[in-house]
């Protein structure tokens, strides 16, 4: 397959810094010098360090609480859905969890720095609203993070106590019956405010777009920081988190949603449950400790730390349509004892039990020391860290519901459900996998230098981790050291040209045909881009072009007999350009991406947009000061999922939203948010599997906050 020439925009959703000269109409060379310098940055951020992202050679998008509140993100997936070249809703309305991909590829999430959840379906989702700001470092971080993604990573900050943020209580009324109360408590606990606090609380009672789908949470995170100078501050997390909600991914069949059935028709309603009431569930519950450190010996000389211990744990039971069920009626006169007579929409289903936990305990400390050589000037920063991280999944996995054994007793019509209740306890007893715990360590030192002469900057980068794996049957010991570098040159008139390469890798457990250890998975990038501060207005520009290619990755078309699961190689290329004005009453942000990306068979990647493109903007009139209002507009372009028999392509969509505010009065805000404002029908995603994943409904959702 040849590789087009890709280009893509992306808007540096980034310096949250822009906001504060939003009113000004003439800035000034000073003000968009603040800009540059200010953006937000935190020690517990994506690039753990306090080097302004303009003199990154590298991408990093991120959204603020303020930019997310804006444009109605309720959810992890829609933090992402503005950033250039990152899909947030791969799979459609999910309450699951929280599928995010970077430049082709899923990535980790990570809270202040440090990974937050390792396994599938264990733990509970990240709540925005215990959020100051979510970033999306773009590319292979295993420099900075160890073993991870080669699409990059998503790291989000956490609320803590913050002298110079006041308190509220928001009350939210929206679609499908949504009532939400978020308590955000702020301030000092002792008058020399040498220990500070804040509490954070969420309650949720909500129903969904798929019927039977609720999405009810409890969430209480208190924090204490003890700041005794203001070279040091230690801050205490706690969070417990209690969810109730069943799944909203139904794993529709592409007949009847993508494609047509027999007689040209859809089903009527894409969002039908396909679960069984009284049988489905998804009950998730975490409880976590974060401690979080930061100390200045000196003006050169910094010392920061973060310890999470994490505990998530799991109840999972769904029924789920057989994929080649619906749309294939001839395979459906043998139906017996069913409630109605089987139809093209009628489909068996797979009914499934899993007790998933997970427990986790890691730390980063890391030393940032600026020294000066000469005319050089060195940021370094090195740090160790650790991690033990241990996952339990046991399940029963009833295929077919009987239907393979003649048995359609729990078959179900899709255009006409007409539920008819679960097997039996025992026939999930009877199949119930007990795996055993599987366990991983990962200990990794790195060290890297952010070099500047004159108007030149240089980054070099190592680290070197041991990883043990144990999967309760087997144990495996790797290690890889990873490298990384870039070079950026800041221009007077606010061009910043630059290039980097950076590596990545995650472990591969097993043997090969042959009997040798699997290598890891490894992955590589070179990035060109060019950022640029804008001189006349307050705004930033970066337009990025990279390569990436995976090695080490299976390959089906080895032969059975040949010692080749590693022989596989991706290759992914692709063009973003991010954005973001400020023109006197508006601001405007433009993100833009395309890519191309095949896997080792020549194949496109399986549910990833080949494009995406945006526009937020913002208007603040100065003649209603009271008043806010935002819309924007959002493209995910066309997405494939093919192998050697098959090929969907799954149509690209656009979609509208909307954002009013007004201040009531000093104290009482009130918003309206609407996602999906003309109710657009979608796919986000369909797969050779056979099933598809439809998009969200319009979500309007009204809130009420109370500052003091």
């Amino acid at each position: 397959m040849n590789k087009p020439t890709l280009l893509a925009l992306s808007v540096c959703g980034a310096l949250h810094a822009f906001s504060s000269v939003a009113q000004q109409n003439e800035p000034d060379a000073s003000d968009v010098e603040k800009i540059e310098v200010t953006g937000v940055r935190s020690a517990f951020g994506a690039t753990k360090s306090n080097v302004p992202i303009v003199e990154l050679a590298r991408s990093v998008s991120i959204e603020t609480a303020a930019d997310l509140e804006d444009k109605g993100a309720f959810n992890l997936s829609q933090t992402v859905t503005y950033m250039a070249g990152v899909t947030g809703e791969t799979y459609g309305f999910a309450t699951r969890g929280d599928a995010i991909s970077s430049r082709g590829l899923t990535v980790p999430r990570y809270r202040d720095s440090i990974q937050e959840l390792f396994g599938s379906y264990n733990s509970t989702r990240a709540e925005v609203y215990t959020l100051e700001q979510v970033e999306l470092l773009k590319g292979p971080a295993s420099v900075l993070y160890g073993q991870g993604s080669p699409g990059g990573l998503v790291n989000y900050v956490s609320k803590t106590p913050n002298m110079s943020v006041g308190s509220e209580i928001m009350l939210e009324y929206g679609s499908f019956d949504k009532k939400q109360l978020n308590v955000d408590v702020n301030g000092a606990l002792t008058s020399d405010e040498v220990w500070q606090g804040r509490l954070v609380g969420i309650y949720r009672d909500a129903d969904t777009q798929v019927d039977y789908v609720n999405d009810d949470t409890r969430l209480l995170m208190p924090s204490v920081s003890f700041a005794p100078t203001d070279a040091t501050k230690i801050t205490l997390i706690g969070m417990f988190q209690d969810t109730d909600s069943d799944t909203a991914a139904q794993f529709i069949p592409i007949e009847g949603t993508l494609n047509p059935l027999p007689d040209g028709s859809y089903l009527p309603d894409q969002n039908v449950y396909a679960g069984e009431p009284d049988f489905n569930r998804y009950k998730t519950e975490s409880k976590q400790l974060t401690l979080l450190g930061e100390h200045a010996f000196d003006d050169t000389t910094q010392l920061t730390f973060t310890a999470l211990w994490r505990d998530g744990e799991a109840d999972y039971h769904q029924a789920w349509p057989v994929f080649t069920g619906a749309g294939v009626s001839r395979y459906l006169n043998a139906f017996t004892g069913m409630q109605v007579a089987p139809t093209d929409t009628t489909a068996a289903r797979t009914f499934y039990q899993a007790d998933n936990t997970f427990e986790q305990k890691a730390i980063d400390v890391r030393l940032g020391k600026e020294v000066q050589t000469g005319p050089l000037t060195h940021n370094f920063l090195g740090g160790v860290q650790y991690q033990h991280v241990t996952t339990d999944t046991n399940s029963a996995y009833f295929t077919g519901g009987g239907a393979f054994d003649g048995d359609f007793r729990y078959a179900l019509d899709l255009a006409n459900p007409q539920y008819t209740g679960a097997p039996e306890q025992s026939v999930f007893d009877a199949i119930y996998n007990d795996q055993p715990e599987q366990t991983v360590r990962d200990l990794g030192l790195y060290l890297s230098d952010q070099i500047s002469l004159d108007k030149w900057r240089f980054t070099l980068g190592l680290r070197h981790d041991k990883v043990d794996n144990d999967n309760g049957v087997t144990t495996q010991e790797d290690s890889q050291t990873s490298y990384s570098a870039g070079v950026l040159y800041r221009f007077d008139n606010g061009l910043s040209p630059y290039v980097s390469y950076a590596e990545s890798f995650e472990t591969v457990v097993g043997l090969s045909i042959d009997g040798n250890q699997l290598k890891p998975e490894e992955g590589r990038q070179y990035e060109a881009g060019l950022k640029y501060a804008l001189q006349s207005i307050p705004g930033f520009i970066t337009v990025a072009w990279y390569d990436i290619e995976i090695s080490n990755l299976p390959n089906p078309n080895t032969l059975p007999a040949e010692a080749g699961q590693q022989q596989g190689e991706s290759s992914i290329t692709g063009v973003e350009l991010e954005s973001r004005f400020v023109m006197g009453e508006f601001t405007a942000e433009l993100n833009a991406s395309v890519l191309d990306a095949e896997d080792p068979n020549g194949f496109e990647l399986a549910g990833q947009p080949d494009s995406n493109a945006s526009l937020w903007l913002t208007w603040e009139p100065e003649m209603l000061s009271d008043w806010r209002m935002g819309t924007g507009v959002r493209y995910v372009g066309e997405s494939v999922s093919e192998n050697a028999t098959l090929r969907y392509e799954t149509p690209d969509y656009t979609l509208v939203d909307l954002m009013v505010e007004t201040m009531l009065s000093e104290r009482l805000t009130a918003r309206l948010n609407v996602r999906n404002l003309t109710d657009k029908t979608y796919l986000t995603s369909c797969l050779t599997r056979g099933d598809c994943f439809p998009g969200l409904e319009r979500n309007i959702n009204a809130s009420l906050t109370y500052q003091f």
